[in-house]
């Protein structure tokens, strides 16, 4: 049983590595976690 639980923690850990490597959609393409882009919205102050 411990065999079992220690070749499905490497299997998940390489899952993990192979995503956090891989290119990704962001800008520089340097691989990693897709990083949001930044939109600027309008607001309304209300100025008493």
């Amino acid at each position: 049983m411990p065999e079992l639980v220690a070749a499905l923690a490497l299997v998940a850990l390489l899952i993990l590595a192979y995503f956090l490597i891989a290119d990704s959609d962001d800008d520089n393409s340097g691989g990693g976690l897709m990083e949001p882009s930044l939109i600027p919205i309008p607001v309304r102050r209300h100025e008493l």
